[in-house]
């Protein structure tokens, strides 16, 4: 009786807790968007419906599966000790179905992939903010652009070619996260360097997220839809203190930019080029210099 109580009670408990899980869920909105954060930019609902999509053809195919290992198990169990079930060598129409669906579905995951690929990575040429975003071991600094842009939005790094001729900057370290603050209604782009190892730039509420390569430049955009505050962290693991590498971005409207940057240039942040950690970020490992360097500008 003991041992019934105490497993009624741990049961109960169970519930209660899974129950209490489930309506913070509900609360936060969480539950129609699968666990996924609210998008706050335009690119961001694309990636919200493919993971919609997906979970909801992965439970379609999950009741498929399981309900005909079910039906196998109940019409075709053993009901005496001396039957024999019948042997059957093979079944031409059934194999035709297991090979010709799941390379349908592939196909179909495929192109939506793609689609989705294809909207968060596409450039515009004109963005109207770019921030050069470095990742190091094991913290960012945040690059903002001072005045009117004079060159490509994609910095031409050997040359030492950048969008704009005066900069300010925040650099954060793993007891101190930086700030990423960003304005409202804008397309921005990030440009990405990286002086030491592979890291991974990402927002939670962006649904975007694109890896840091020393020697390359990747690059991507978004447009920024609501004012409020987010999560943003190296998604790669790039040592020892890799889970500290963490950072918060606060979208806020145009006048509040404009005045974060001036504060940054009171406190004397600034440089007449974006602080990249050396020339580490225009080479990859293992290359000299005047080898060929594989990758370059995304």
């Amino acid at each position: 009786m003991p041992a019934r109580r105490l497993a009624a009670g741990a049961l109960i408990g169970a519930l209660l807790l899974l129950l209490s899980a489930c309506g913070d869920a509900v609360e936060k909105g969480q539950w129609s968007r699968l666990a996924m954060p609210e998008p706050a930019t335009e690119q961001a609902p694309a990636t919200l419906e493919l993971w919609r999509w997906a979970w909801l053809a992965a439970m379609i195919t999950g009741v498929i599966v399981w309900g005909l290992i079910f039906w196998a198990v109940v019409k075709y169990r053993r009901r005496s000790d001396d039957e024999i079930p019948v042997q059957t060598r093979y079944n031409l129409p059934l194999e035709i179905f297991y090979t010709i669906a799941p390379i349908m579905m592939v196909i179909v995951f495929f192109y939506w992939t793609v689609n989705v690929q294809n909207e968060v990575t596409d450039i515009d040429p004109e963005p109207d903010v770019t921030i050069e975003v470095v990742g190091q071991q094991w913290s960012w600094t945040f690059n903002h652009g001072v005045g009117e842009p004079t060159g490509s939005p994609t910095p031409d790094t050997k040359n030492d070619e950048y969008r704009y001729d005066s900069y300010v900057y925040t650099v954060g370290d793993q007891r101190n996260p930086p700030t990423l603050v960003l304005p409202v209604d804008q397309i921005i782009q990030f440009n990405l360097h990286s002086p030491d190892v592979i890291h991974n730039f990402g927002v939670d509420s962006f649904l975007m997220r694109m890896d840091v390569i020393p020697g390359r430049v990747n690059r991507f955009q978004v447009n920024t839809t609501r004012i409020g505050d987010y999560s943003g962290k190296c998604y790669e693991f790039c040592g020892a203190d890799h889970s500290r590498m963490l950072f918060d971005v606060k979208v806020v409207s145009q006048a509040d930019y404009d005045a974060y940057l001036a504060d940054l240039a009171e406190q004397r942040s600034e440089s007449d080029g974006p602080l990249l950690g050396g020339s580490e970020t225009r080479t990859q490992t293992g290359l000299a210099e005047d080898d060929d360097q594989e990758g370059g500008q995304e």
